[in-house]
């Protein structure tokens, strides 16, 4: 992975960080949310603050892995350009970024509003609609807090959240007294779940947001001492404190209350609502409503501070490739922040503080962070396998990857009851998505490829095609695999963009290979007879990059490529381009040359998308002789009418039983069997076949080399992670 300068400066140790999560996570929740939390599931809200911490657990490993392993600025937004394919990590950091600033507005505004309510309890009542000018002066604060550096802003998010949490346990310790001196307190828990799981539930998925903010922490891994150590430890230990604050402070105040009625603490509580706690705190601890008022105060500054740290890291992330202004990545020489982002981002803030629906848009905050946790959750898997043990893990997701799976099935879930409740959220997250995406497509993808593989010449048809092949010119031998793009070319009425990489070290920067894009043009004058006489259109597209995989991907999404052809043994090694690949693609083993090819023997199952785009294969290979072996679990009139559907193409169907358990083994010994019977030029196989990864499963490998055929694997576009769930789903159903 390509580093990128200047960098930030490691200040950050691990209470530094610990504070920084507590900050983010309580928030204003530690007061407003627990009250309204009791109201629903009375006592039994402890079990929805320890189901809650449970199922964060599962996502929090996840980033604790990358939080460890990848400790760079960004987070999320960073990982998931490693481990999932374009545009998700622009629409990862852009709902990122927005998430964040609307977090830091609700946070400044509820400040300003306590702010106001503290003055109104001293007598000063005039001071009606100040919460604004409240807001203003701690986000413009805090700002400047943050610019003047991470041990400044460390420093000042420390006392800030020890001063919250100093409050937090005067009020547990008051509560714990008062229910030492009166035994009868145990009555108000006999009567534990007076709401009944739904009662549970409702709490887990009110107070759910209050977990999520354990995330700001890998923002920060830049700048944190010994991050491999630092940053899971910091992570696990945020989220036992906070579910341990949040429980406490329920069960003090359910138990502590003094209604001065038969009323239940638990349904006095709940009926005041955000107001709940602050209320139970008056009837036990004199001057209450004041502590918890004061609370609430240092509970909104720590978070607005945690917030203006996070948003301000992301927008620096995606300044540093592109997908926002680069302006953006620039550090101060002095202090080492990043200190364009936070002012942007604070003037966002203030904005957005201002002139916006605030608590509208706010409701989508919840369901875009589990947006973003499921896109972690599966970035995990996919990097885990593309690197391995290449990266230095502080900390590795034992079970792995049912752990992650598991967390995007919670993240889903949570979603959908986000979307029933609160139908806005959808709204709004669906039209900042749409803002984002024309904006990718209009400024930061055309950044991002300049940037990073620059297009420098285009040289054939003005004509464009609907169905677009892309074959990466190889100077070995460039005709071999342009003859498999002709042909394709040729019988799906498409194009032809013949791919030339003009290869840099990283060392050196992308204009010094400007020096060889003349022997490039050159170099392709005798293929572009071979082109033409095909009368195919095609287009020329010599590229500078470092990487030819990023070369590759930039032209894929640049060009609107529907196919990729590629070497087979290549794109085995290749292991971030399956990952990353977002189009189909046919791999391609020669041996005999395809202009030589007149039996085509096909493989096709009826599984999957690969096995479709199998039989589109045998469409474009119209003027051979072709036979599809066919595996099917289907019985009955099912079977017999695809059966039928498959010869009134033309193609002659060899049928093959397929026993009740199957392995890479059986089927590597079958296609091996039907080979030797049928004796084709050219075989065709999709990337899986009964579930069975035919590219990388060594039983096939091996039986393909020892075949004296073309080789063909079709693969059609999916996301690799979304593809392994619904395979491992379908072996679950067989069985």
């Amino acid at each position: 992975m390509a580093t990128h300068e200047p960098k930030l400066v490691r200040t950050l140790g691990l209470l530094d960080v610990i504070m920084i999560g507590i900050a983010a996570m309580i928030g204003g929740a530690m007061f407003v949310l627990v009250g309204p939390a009791i109201g629903l599931a009375g006592p039994a809200v402890v079990i929805a603050f320890l189901m809650n911490a449970v199922i964060t657990i599962f996502t929090a490993m996840s980033y604790a892995e990358l939080g460890s392993s990848i400790p760079e600025v960004g987070g999320g937004y960073r990982w998931i350009r490693e481990g999932l394919p374009r545009p998700m990590p622009f629409i990862n950091g852009w709902l990122g970024w927005f998430a964040h600033i609307v977090a830091t507005s609700l946070y400044a505004v509820s400040f300003g509003t306590f702010m106001q309510g503290l003055f109104a309890l001293a007598g000063f009542a005039d001071l009606y609609n100040m919460d604004k000018v409240f807001a203003t002066i701690a986000i413009v604060a805090l700002a400047y807090v943050n610019f003047r550096g991470t041990s400044p802003t460390g420093k000042a998010g420390n006392i800030i959240t020890l001063s919250q949490l100093a409050v937090a346990l005067a009020f547990i310790i008051s509560g714990l007294y008062i229910m030492g001196t009166k035994p009868e307190w145990t009555v108000q828990f006999s009567d534990f779940a007076p709401m009944g799981v739904a009662g549970v539930l409702a709490a887990m998925a009110l107070t759910f947001v209050a977990f999520e903010g354990y995330e700001v922490i890998v923002q920060a891994g830049e700048e944190v001492r010994n991050p491999r150590r630092n940053i899971p430890i910091a992570i696990f230990i945020s989220i036992a404190c906070v579910a341990t604050i949040y429980s406490l402070i329920a069960v003090t105040a359910i138990g502590a209350t003094n209604t001065g009625s038969d009323m239940p603490a638990w349904k006095f509580i709940g009926i005041h609502g955000e107001l709940g706690i602050m209320k139970a705190a008056d009837t036990f601890i004199p001057f209450g409503a004041l502590l918890v008022l004061a609370g609430g105060m240092v509970s909104m500054l720590a978070a607005l501070n945690a917030s203006i740290f996070s948003s301000a890291r992301v927008a620096l992330a995606m300044g540093r490739y592109y997908n926002l202004p680069h302006l953006l990545s620039m550090i101060h020489a002095k202090n080492r922040t990043p200190y364009v982002a936070i002012m942007v981002s604070a003037g966002i803030t203030l904005l957005i503080a201002y002139f916006f629906p605030l608590q509208e848009i706010a409701k989508a905050a919840g369901l875009i962070f589990l947006v973003l946790f499921a896109q972690v959750n599966a970035a995990v898997i996919n990097i885990r396998r593309l690197y391995g043990e290449r990266l230095e893990y502080g900390f590795k997701i034992p079970l792995f990857p049912a752990i992650p799976m598991i967390g995007i099935l919670l993240n889903i879930a949570l979603a959908l009851y986000i979307i029933i409740t609160q139908p806005a959220s959808l709204l709004v997250t669906v039209v900042w998505i749409a803002i984002g995406l024309m904006i990718y497509r209009v400024y930061s993808f055309k950044q991002e490829i300049e940037h990073t593989a620059p297009l420098i010449a285009s040289t054939g048809y003005l004509e464009r095609k609907d169905f677009r092949v892309l074959v990466q010119y190889m100077p070995e031998d460039p005709i071999k695999l342009i003859k498999y793009a002709l042909k394709v070319a040729e019988g799906a009425d498409g194009e032809v963009n013949i791919l030339r990489v003009i290869t840099v070290p990283y060392q050196m920067p992308l204009s010094s290979g400007v020096a060889f894009v003349d022997d490039a043009i050159r170099s392709f004058v005798p293929v572009r007879s071979v082109v033409e006489e095909r009368k195919v259109p095609y287009h020329y597209l010599p590229r500078i990059a470092h990487d030819v995989t990023d070369a590759i991907l930039a032209s894929v999404e640049e060009q609107r490529i529907d196919l990729l052809v590629y070497e087979l043994d290549r794109f085995k090694r290749n292991r971030r381009l399956q990952m990353l690949l977002t189009c189909d693609a046919m791999l391609v083993r020669d041996v005999k040359g395809i202009d030589g090819s007149k039996k085509v023997l096909a493989f096709y199952d009826d599984e999957g998308e690969h096995s479709r785009l199998v039989l589109k294969c045998l469409e474009w290979m119209k003027d051979t002789e072709r036979a599809v072996v066919y595996l099917s679990r289907l019985e009955g009139i099912e079977y017999i009418n695809e059966k039928d559907r498959l010869k009134a193409h033309g193609y002659e169907v060899v049928e093959a039983s397929i026993p009740d358990r199957i392995n890479d083994r059986w089927l590597a010994n079958l296609m091996l069997e039907k080979v030797k019977a049928y004796e084709p030029d050219t075989i065709v196989l999709p990337a899986t076949m009964l579930g069975i990864d035919v590219i990388n499963s060594m039983s096939m490998v091996r039986t393909l080399n020892m075949v004296n055929s073309n080789v063909i694997i079709v693969r059609h576009f999916t996301i690799h992670v979304m593809h392994q769930a619904k395979v491992m789903l379908r072996r679950i159903l067989q069985k």
